[in-house]
């Protein structure tokens, strides 16, 4: 075999689960060969390189076998080899995530306590029947 469709290729290699979720991500924009987007039908051969994104990762790797099935992933990982500054910025994406803060951290409003709500309920005693805190004469 010396060329594959690329939507195949992405398949036995396993970086999408279907064919048709990896025609999907290659018709979207998110799979590039060579530098350049490509369509499903596009034909690859080892040597190439391709550059596919996958949420906030772009994964370059280096097309080393051509294989129609999906095997086991250790026969699937053969298939091709990931460069050097590819495995660097996934590595420096992961230790950020890690560091970052949990988002659900930085929510201070939400469902008050009782004390919250005794205060509430105070504070808007205090209006009256007025509508603004303008005093009206």
């Amino acid at each position: 075999m010396d060329k594959l469709r690329i939507d195949k290729w992405l398949w036995a290699a396993r970086f999408y689960k279907t064919r048709s979720l990896a025609v999907d991500e290659i018709v979207k924009g998110r799979v590039e060969v060579n530098g350049a987007e490509v369509k499903p039908a596009r034909e690859v051969k080892a040597g190439d390189t391709v550059s596919v994104r996958q949420g906030a990762i772009t994964r370059a790797v280096v097309v080393k076998a051509l294989s129609a099935m999906r095997g086991p992933a250790p026969v699937a990982q053969l298939l091709y080899e990931e460069t050097a500054e590819s495995v660097k910025a996934r590595e420096a994406s992961a230790e950020q995530r890690k560091l970052s803060p949990e988002p659900a951290r930085s929510i201070e409003h939400g469902r008050p306590t009782k004390r919250g709500r005794r205060e509430l309920d105070d504070a808007q005693r205090g209006w009256g029947d007025r509508w603004s805190a303008s005093v009206d004469e």
